[in-house]
């Protein structure tokens, strides 16, 4: 089986590090995009565009951009730590333009049908079917397919776990069909749900309704996106060495830290899971709207009025204009025609490491980019393409069929064990602990010892340090040779856009102590490389 044409769809930011992938081995990469433009997420629009994903004018990524680049080019100094929407698609423009991609994209294609050919157990090779913008449709053979449509499309509107809904007489919106707060100018509006979506409209739009109480089943676990010093909190906690502390340790450490910012319990916030049991919330603003009284915390909505709401608690709610559910996505994938085993329900779907199907004869289909991990899509994305496209070219194998089943059914049921029962925990990953298991499987993985006896500084920078993507480009397959530089210069980066006007530090601050404290900080990260490596 010789793989050459790739069939790559959307030009989100998985599909467009997939072209990339694609490149990088070799092979012929033809994408197709349903609307005009890359970025998909990160594209704004006015209306949220059917099969489309869409997002608010006022979005900014939860994730900073040293650790959500791609690993083989940093988003530039300036840039601030914490995107828009249109930075962060300037920044993918950037690397199409740096990479070459855009001749490899045909936009204002849409994907109707993938499915297999009738000599598949062969040759592997798929006919996908296209629509363009006049409505011809065309079909292509393609040895592999990379299918890179994100998760962030299709809105869950649970109205039958409400009722009342239907007599409701006030609006209600998914939102996904937030774009503005205008509109709720002197209204009395009801957020249901506490993720990020749900934390960010609640807290924009309080700033002009005349009320806003926020619905919440369980609670949740609110993260700042400024962490100790001022540095972006991803940048603090996604750190190698702290893998090695038990998990109750962390757990206690992260809810006495993220409780003395403000008692959860005391905010009505405070979850009954652990810390890490549940994917957090990040947010800035909301304890300030909430003890200014913008924002209301409510429990769980028991039943609607024509005029209001009843919570669980007992509590009502009356005279509300408007509700916003922001409850989440489903995922699906109504082109792809395989076999039952890829059928999505309550959003699980049996992917070996959230990508390839057992069950397929021919590992030629990759699903890129279905993970909700803690920490950044983006590298994670990036990885997935580069192990597929090594699978692609038999320079990389997978196991057998019954191996990736029992390995996928372990994954669920630890997840299972370790987080509350949701929708939004059913892809859900670790940051590191997934980026160094694909890494392993391709060979990019940092290994730590050889790094540390050839150069010793930057081996303590991966260990003690953020765990930013370009640790996956020291060593192996893909190599890049500005990898290096990229993490001695990542905290440069990180202080670029925060230094724009010079302080000068009083002389007590860079004296003896300040020069003690570096000396006995080297001695403990020393003590702790040669524990690990003994």
């Amino acid at each position: 089986m010789v793989v050459k044409r790739v069939c790559i769809i959307g030009a989100g930011v998985s599909g467009l590090t997939s072209i990339k992938c694609c490149l990088d081995e070799g092979l012929e990469p033809t994408c197709y995009e349903q609307s005009e433009d890359i970025g998909g997420l990160w594209r704004y629009k006015e209306e949220a565009a059917e099969g489309q994903a869409s997002v608010y004018r006022s979005l900014v990524i939860n994730t900073s951009k040293e650790m959500m680049c791609f690993s083989d080019f940093p988003i530039p100094r300036n840039f601030p730590n914490y995107m828009s929407h249109s930075m962060i698609l300037q920044y993918f423009q950037l690397f199409v333009e740096r990479f070459n991609l855009m001749k490899h994209i045909l936009f204002k294609r849409k994907v109707t049908a993938v499915t297999k050919r009738v000599d598949f157990a062969i040759s592997g090779q798929w006919n996908v079917t296209v629509v363009d913008e006049n409505g011809k449709e065309e079909s292509t053979v393609f040895d592999a397919v990379m299918v890179c449509i994100g998760h962030h499309v299709n809105k869950h509107l649970p109205l039958d776990s409400f009722p009342g809904i239907d007599r409701f007489m006030g609006r209600y919106i998914h939102s996904r069909e937030y774009k503005e707060p205008w509109e709720y100018k002197d209204k009395r509006v009801l957020v249901i749900g506490i993720g990020n979506s749900g934390g960010d409209i609640a807290v924009e739009v309080s700033r002009h309704a005349a009320q806003v109480y926020l619905s919440t089943r369980r609670g949740a676990w609110v993260l700042n996106r400024v962490s100790h010093n001022g540095y972006p909190i991803d940048i603090v906690i996604s750190r190698r060495y702290l893998g090695l502390i038990p998990k109750p340790l962390l757990n206690f450490f992260g809810e006495r830290q993220l409780n003395s910012r403000f008692n959860h319990s005391n905010y009505g916030l405070q979850p009954s899971h652990r810390f890490r049991s549940q994917h957090p919330t990040i947010n800035d603003d909301l304890p300030n709207r909430i003890i200014t009284g913008s924002v209301i915390v409510k429990t769980n909505v028991a039943e609607f009025s024509e005029t209001g709401a009843i919570f669980d608690d007992g509590s009502e709610v009356d005279n509300l204009d408007f509700i916003i559910f922001a409850t989440g996505y489903t995922f699906c994938f109504s082109f792809l025609e395989v076999d039952h085993t890829l059928t999505v329900h309550g959003n699980v779907v049996s992917l070996y490491k959230n990508v390839f199907l057992p069950s397929l004869s021919r590992p030629t289909l990759a699903i890129i980019g279905l993970v909700q991990p803690l920490g950044a899509v983006m590298p994670i994305a990036e990885m997935q393409g580069r192990w597929a496209t090594r699978i692609f070219k038999a320079l990389a194998k997978l196991p057998d069929c019954t191996t990736m089943k029992n390995d996928t059914a372990e994954k669920r049921e630890a997840m299972a064990k370790r987080y509350m029962h949701s929708q939004r925990h059913t892809i859900q990953v670790d940051y590191i602990t997934y980026m160094d298991e694909i890494g392993e499987l391709i060979g990019v993985k940092p290994h730590f010892l050889p790094l540390f006896l050839q150069d010793p500084g930057l081996a303590l920078s991966v260990f003690l340090g953020p765990c930013t993507p370009f640790q996956f480009r020291l060593q192996g397959p893909g190599q890049w040779e500005g990898a290096a530089q990229a993490i001695r210069t990542q905290w440069d980066r990180v202080l670029a856009p925060t230094r724009t006007r010079v302080a000068t530090l009083p002389s007590q601050v860079s004296g003896l102590p300040s020069k003690l404290f570096s000396l006995l900080a080297l001695i403990v990260a020393v003590a702790l490389v040669l524990w690990v490596t003994i």
